[in-house]
């Protein structure tokens, strides 16, 4: 049972001061590059519990009067249909959905700008997309000159080749899906003409992670180096930092390797105007000051690095990553002194598939174990059978022990389960009819209309919100799907339930 190691009210309150401070800096015209993810950002509420993963969100509502909102996109990611891991949706699915859930919170966006384009087909047919639907779009180019030229970045065939987006709003917050997305390039693009224009705008990055003022080798940011092994990123002592104020800052290589260069082409842009002496004077980031509980902040990052290596061993199993960034998160786990097993639902999930072995009773000769552990420490285990998926009997368990009802009452008639696996099998042609998560869901919530049982049960799903689950094989796409909807945290082993090549 974790506690709280987070104070999110104060965090709301430092940044959005620290984030209007640095307006003011700059004569009321500040572009503010939103690194990480705008909403949920379950990634930090892992490693700072009582971190609101949508906390950007209420904190663009409390500016909503004083913000623009421009939203990258990087027309490479689009033609290469490249994924976001935790929704499992591509980048340009996860943009439209940012608009949505934007409008969702009260708050509309500028415009969209589509940066490094080239005309690419399927960046074209998304702009399309997108404009007969009423929003707006801009296309950059790739910046003739960069990252060497100075003279040619900073000039009319440089930024200045860029159309200028009219922002009304003294804060513009720059947004998009993913690294690499074009933001600070968007934010130096607008400068520029800002500055032709005599609007003495600046720069500023939100960052969450790494966070500046904890030590180097603190959990919390060995736990952000985890989670970017796969872009070959890590943490290191701000140089430029240490020199100009003889004090320690923790940033990343990416933002430490491209400031002198950044340092010039903003010196160029603002007329000699030094404004940043450091990469890590460039943020604006309270996440520090709001740890109440160090000890359990640490607790929690232990347990994302554990989380990180089993995401890189099934993307390696898949073919989504390289050995390397394996390694790395591995290495990463034993300079903290963690191991796999340190993760409280790990031996269970493999005792239940052993038990499984023994008793025979799994599916097709695969056995599939899966332990959950309550928020109140309680773990329960399930397995696979020819009936339903490992993670389908784990949760019917899960909420059998949360209502207390006996191991011996069924929550799921025999008929529709009959009646879907007969739609599986007969109709649709499916290879089994063990039910998966997503199917059994539903077959609970048809079955609570008549079932006392299965109605209270039905009500329980909502406190496995947050718990922590794993499985000894690779999720279906039915059974990741239910537990993601269910807000669990899922980690498995490397290891196919099938020989199939195709899921579909």
């Amino acid at each position: 049972m974790s506690g709280q190691g987070f104070d999110n009210a104060l965090y709301l309150e430092l940044q959005t001061r620290a984030i209007l401070e640095r307006v003011e800096r700059f004569e009321n015209k500040l572009y503010l590059e939103f690194g990480g993810k705008l909403l949920f950002d379950y990634h930090a509420a892992r490693v700072l519990p009582g971190f609101d993963p949508n906390v950007k969100m209420k904190l663009l509502q409390k500016l909503r009067d004083k913000a623009d909102i421009l939203l990258c996109i990087y027309a490479g990611d689009i033609e290469r249909k490249k994924v976001r891991a935790d929704f499992g949706i591509t980048y340009d699915a996860d943009a439209l959905k940012l608009i949505d859930d934007l409008r969702d919170w009260g708050l509309d966006i500028l415009g969209v700008v589509v940066t490094r384009f080239e005309n690419q087909p399927a960046a074209r047919v998304f702009k399309n997309r997108l404009e007969r639907r009423g929003v707006a779009v801009h296309t950059h180019p790739f910046t003739k000159g960069y990252p060497t030229d100075i003279d040619l970045i900073v000039s009319d065939e440089g930024y200045g080749a860029n159309d200028f987006i009219v922002t009304r709003k003294p804060l513009v917050v720059v947004t998009g899906p993913g690294p690499g997305s074009g933001k600070l390039a968007t934010c130096l693009s607008q400068m520029y003409h800002e500055w032709k224009r005599g609007t003495k705008a600046g720069y500023a990055k939100f960052e969450t992670f790494p966070i500046w003022n904890l030590p180097l080798k603190h959990p919390v940011n060995v736990a952000y180096e985890a989670a970017t092994s796969d872009l070959g990123d890590f943490n290191l002592l701000d140089p430029f930092h240490q020199e100009a104020y003889d004090r320690a800052a923790v940033n990343y290589n990416r933002d430490v390797e491209i400031f002198p260069v950044l340092r010039r082409i903003l010196e160029r842009i603002t007329c000699g105007a030094a404004h940043y002496r450091s990469p890590t004077d460039m943020g604006v980031n309270a996440a520090g000051l709001a740890i109440v509980d160090d000890e359990t902040v640490r607790r929690a990052s232990r347990q994302e690095l554990i989380r990180r290596y089993f995401r890189y061993l099934c993307e390696f199993a898949m073919g989504l990553t390289e050995k390397e960034t394996v390694q790395r998160a591995e290495l990463l786990m034993k300079e903290m002194n963690v191991t796999p097993e340190d993760r409280s639902v790990v031996a269970p999930a493999r005792a239940a598939a052993e038990d499984a072995r023994r008793r025979g009773k799994g599916n097709a000769g695969v056995f599939v174990g899966a332990a959950l552990a309550l928020h109140d420490g309680r773990v329960v285990t399930g397995s696979n059978s020819p009936l339903m998926h490992a993670a389908s009997s784990l949760v019917l368990n899960a909420v059998k022990t949360l209502a207390g009802i006996p191991d011996s009452i069924p929550l799921l008639t025999p008929a529709i389960v009959g009646s879907v696996a007969a739609l599986k099998k007969d109709i649709l042609g499916a290879r089994t009819v063990s039910l998966d998560l997503s199917e059994v869901l539903i077959c609970l919530s048809l079955n609570a209309s008549a079932n006392p049982m299965a109605q209270l049960a039905l009500e329980k799903l909502k406190e496995l919100h947050g718990c922590e689950m794993h499985t000894t094989h690779l999720p279906a796409p039915g059974d990741e799907a239910g537990l993601r909807r269910l807000g669990i945290n899922l980690t498995s082993e490397p290891n196919f339930s099938d020989k199939a090549l195709f899921v579909g």
